[in-house]
């Protein structure tokens, strides 16, 4: 049980990263990616905070070659903005852009140096985030680079069945067990009682 428990886990684990919100593959003309917000999520900054969170984390796995960076800052009335780097047909071609070099195996907190290897920067957009859902966002982005999304296959689609149902049998186990315990302890306490009303008359 305890096996089938830690194989779902990492099913699970595995699942969340490839597939759901943020799932796409970036054209080869996309360079870098750069996102621009507050630490806190008043003033909104909350859209933005959330697709960092949700989204970023899987556009990176499926483009581990495109540097993702992420600057947040403490000014919470400021922009929050994200600036999205193209290059050329031509140079994205011949010029294989370097893998980012990240302060975690997803994203990276702080701006990739200049001199880093890549195509040059023919063209950038922006998309203003401020007051923005996580899922607008994300629209936005995949209009803008004509990302392909990345849907479940059927055998993932049957993992994702098969979680849930191990999850829901994990529920019904845990409440069991939970009133295993809580029965047991009933009749312990009553026991007790029992040998303390016994005492009583005894003495």
């Amino acid at each position: 049980m305890v096996g089938i428990i830690k194989r779902m886990t990492r099913l699970r684990t595995l699942l969340a990263i490839r597939i759901g919100p943020g799932a796409a593959v970036l054209p080869s003309e996309v360079t870098r990616i750069h996102m621009d917000f507050a630490r806190d999520i008043e003033d909104g900054h909350y859209g933005p905070r959330k697709f960092w969170r949700i989204c970023l984390p899987r556009l990176k796995y499926h483009n581990p070659a495109v540097p993702m960076t992420v600057n947040r800052t403490n000014d919470q009335a400021g922009p929050a903005l994200m600036t999205i780097h193209f290059t050329s047909a031509q140079a994205a071609a011949t010029i294989k852009t370097e893998i980012s070099s990240t302060t975690n195996a997803q994203t990276s907190s702080a701006p990739v140096p200049q001199s880093r290897a890549g195509p040059p920067t023919e063209r950038t957009e922006t998309i203003n985030m401020k007051h923005r859902s996580q899922s607008e966002i994300l629209d936005q982005l995949l209009a803008l680079t004509k990302a392909r999304v990345i849907r479940p296959t059927a055998e993932e689609i049957k993992m994702i069945q098969e979680i849930e149902k191990q999850k829901v049998r994990s529920e019904k186990d845990a409440l069991l067990t939970a009133e295993v315990v809580a029965k047991r302890k009933r009749e312990e306490a009553f026991m007790a009682t029992a040998r303390g009303g016994g005492e009583d008359l005894l003495s």
